[in-house]
This record gives C-alpha cells, sequence and structure tokens, in this order.
C-alpha cells in the first residue's frame, strides 16, 4: 500500500490519510475533498469523447481527517452532446460537499482567433534537488518577490499580482493513477488562498469553487494566475486563470466569506 497517498478505499468508502490534512487543524483540506469529488465523478461518469469542462464544489461543513467519506454520484442528464453528474460526499451520514461536473462532447474547432486577457506567469520552475520526502505536493507561490519562488504563503502578502505553480508527487487514492482531470480538480479549490490573499493575510474561508476546463492539463505541472478579487460587507468571490506548462487551459473561482478567527499559517500548501 503506497504511504503517499491522501485516501485509502475501503470497500465503498475512502480513508484519509494523515497527508490529506489541511493546514487549519484535524480537518481534510478542501483541495482534496474536490478533487475526491472529481475522481468518483471521473470514475463514473466519464467518457474519453466527452472533456469535463466544469466541475463545482460546495464545501457544507469541514470533513474529518479521523472517519471515512463515502461519495455518491448520480447522472442527472445525458444526451448528445452532454453529460450532467451530481456527486454527494457523506461522513459518518451527513453532508459534508457535493459537486456538480458537466462532460461536452469534443468537436472541431473553430478556425477564427478569440479576444482573451492576457496572462504571463512565472517560469515553470525547476524540481528541487534532492526532492523532499515530506511532502506529496510541491507548490511555489509568487507575489511581491516578482518571478522568484517562494515556498510558504508570505509571498501573496501584498497588494499586487500573485501565481502558483503545483506539482504533485503522490496519489489521490491508493492504487489508483492520478489523472489529469484528479489533479486539476485539486488545484482549483487553491483559487480562493489565491486570490483571497493580502497584505493582512487571509481573512476569507471558502464556501464553494468553480473549476472550468476547455482541455484537460498536459504534463505534471499546474498553475494559478490571480485575475481579480471583489468584495463587500464581507462576501468575496476571486477568479484565476488556471495554466498548465503549455499556456492557459480554463479558470477557477471561489466563493468566500469572512472569517475573523481564520489564521492558517504561512507555510507551504502541501
Amino acid at each position: 500500500m503506497s504511504t503517499r497517498a491522501f485516501f485509502v478505499p475501503d470497500g465503498d468508502a475512502f480513508i484519509p490519510t494523515d497527508w490529506a490534512r489541511g493546514p487549519w487543524g484535524q480537518t481534510i483540506s478542501g483541495n482534496y475533498v474536490g478533487g475526491l469529488l472529481g475522481h468518483v465523478i471521473e470514475r463514473d461518469a466519464g467518457d474519453p469523447e466527452l472533456q469535463p469542462a466544469r466541475l463545482t464544489v460546495d464545501l457544507f461543513r469541514p470533513a474529518a481527517l479521523a472517519d471515512p467519506v463515502r461519495i455518491e454520484s448520480t447522472v442527472v442528464r445525458e444526451g448528445r452532446r452532454l453529460k450532467l453528474v451530481d456527486a454527494t460526499m457523506t461522513q459518518s451520514g451527513t453532508v459534508v460537499a457535493r459537486a456538480n461536473a458537466l462532460f461536452l462532447r469534443r468537436g472541431e474547432q473553430p478556425p477564427g482567433p478569440r479576444w482573451s486577457t492576457a496572462v504571463t506567469m512565472p517560469p515553470v520552475p525547476a524540481m528541487p534537488d534532492p526532492v523532499p520526502d515530506d511532502v506529496v505536493t510541491l507548490v511555489w507561490t509568487y507575489g511581491k518577490n516578482g518571478d522568484t519562488p517562494s515556498f510558504g504563503l508570505g509571498a501573496w502578502a501584498h497588494h499586487g499580482p500573485k501565481y502558483i505553480w503545483t506539482r504533485d508527487l503522490g496519489l489521490l487514492v491508493d492504487g489508483t493513477e492520478l489523472t489529469p482531470f484528479a489533479r486539476a480538480a485539486m488545484a482549483g479549490d487553491m483559487a480562493s488562498s489565491l486570490t483571497h490573499f493580502g497584505a493582512d493575510g487571509l481573512p476569507f474561508i471558502n464556501a464553494d469553487y468553480t473549476l472550468t476546463l476547455s482541455r484537460l492539463p498536459d504534463g505534471p505541472y499546474l498553475g494559478l494566475a490571480a485575475l481579480t478579487h471583489h468584495s463587500h460587507a464581507g462576501v468575496a468571490t476571486g477568479t484565476a486563470v488556471v495554466v498548465d506548462g503549455f499556456g492557459p487551459i480554463g479558470t477557477a473561482t471561489a466563493t468566500a466569506v469572512v472569517n475573523p478567527g481564520f489564521n492558517p499559517p504561512r507555510a507551504p500548501i502541501s
């Protein structure tokens, strides 16, 4: 059994490992909750002819690290050009999260160009040598130091552009290959901390995130560039461009609410 996986399958359940712990206590990190929901959706309803074009994850309540989780998926609508799938995650009989995914049939690409906001990411980072054996996800953050990467969140503590590159070293589910869609599903949650972080730290905690994909990521690296943050009366929304090593592939948007007691450590996200 792999020791570098976030979940271990156990019948129809998934047992979280210590790797799945988030930075806010003995709970499963939101990106692994979303990744597991995406994994089950892809496992149950994926089709090589269909592009997973959208994944929305609602984070109802913290999922305890100590207890197994179960996920049930349902195909809500299936037609010639699309498939809509719902999934619900429960823990000890209580719903803790849910997801909704849209798959679209691939076809011939129109030849004309389309305008889009240009995003210039920092260069894809080099792997550390030696590779640390105490992390399962490498995270490089960029912000107030320009293209110089940091391994903590302090680089985002400014009022300016922010970026992130990630590379997974472990598995989402023990014994199962980590697919491009599952990697993207995990990375989508990072849009919240990326877009809502400022000089005063991270005063918002996300309630959901939506990942959109025009194509699946190619290669081991995924990155996000903060595009927008808008907030009023303690309610925030932020959007980031999602990229791989070859360019933009979609967006991630996170909705968050102010949490005055929220004081995450400025340490690597891993």
